[in-house]
């Protein structure tokens, strides 16, 4: 087994970035309105995109290799997702409506890319569920619905309570400061962009589209350090 399933001493080949791009102070409060139309499409993008890592999955069993046309349309319901998130919650960094295409948009300033892989390892698509596991515990943890941090009984019924995420959190300390202030907290906006990443490191693995295994560390800031070399910024990140 290729040990990059491990570690790798090159670039990740993902590239995940975010530059700030000073949102208003109360749109956050209908982007989920706003955000209608998209969220109806990418529900269709994904199952398209499940499909295909099905269909990936016995190409590289067999050939080693992932078909380069279905690498970048699953690549490019990625990319369209992080420009929504980026917009929309799990980040609220940017006023600027998400486009609707799957391609690279050099000026927004969200933008994710992977490097295409020449060859896979055809044995690793079988065992990736089983290694990523101890990935599922962070990256959950991270991004998940939070913890239960309480149980009562109300009404011959059981009523639980819990926190929000580590994201979640970020993201709704972000929304009142904006409301109250017109200003995101730099730390909060580094934080939440390093959580996405992480996120989508452990996605492109478990989705076949790499091999090689995501760090143990959350990557904070707007650029990339660990992604492969990217065209000059076209947006400045949080002063």
């Amino acid at each position: 087994m290729s040990s990059t399933a491990y570690t790798s001493s090159v670039a990740y080949p993902l590239s995940v970035q975010g530059f700030y791009d000073q949102p208003s102070r109360g749109l956050w409060l209908v982007k989920w309105l706003l955000l209608i139309p998209h969220y109806i499409v990418l529900v269709f993008l994904w199952l398209a995109f499940w499909i295909v890592t099905v269909i990936a999955f016995f190409a590289i069993l067999f050939t080693t290799r992932y078909p380069k046309g279905l690498f970048d349309f699953n690549v490019g319901v990625i990319r369209w997702s992080w420009r929504v998130s980026f917009y929309g919650y799990t980040a609220l960094a940017t006023d600027r409506y998400p486009p609707f295409t799957l391609a690279d948009v050099p000026d927004y300033p969200a933008r994710l890319d992977l490097d295409y892989p020449q060859q896979l390892n055809r044995w690793l698509p079988l065992v990736k569920w089983l290694l990523a596991f101890p990935q599922y515990i962070l990256v959950g943890a991270l991004v998940g619905s939070g913890y239960v941090v309480a149980t009562s009984t109300q009404d011959n019924r059981a009523v639980s309570y819990s926190t929000p995420s580590l994201i979640g959190a970020c993201v709704l300390i972000a929304a009142i400061a904006l409301l109250f202030t017109t200003r995101y907290p730099p730390g909060l906006f580094d934080l939440a962009v390093g959580i996405n990443r992480w996120s989508y490191r452990l996605l492109v693995y478990v989705a076949l589209m790499t091999d090689h295994y995501p760090p143990f560390r959350l990557d904070q800031g707007s650029i990339d350090t660990e992604g492969p070399a990217q065209p000059p910024e076209v947006s400045e990140p949080i002063p």
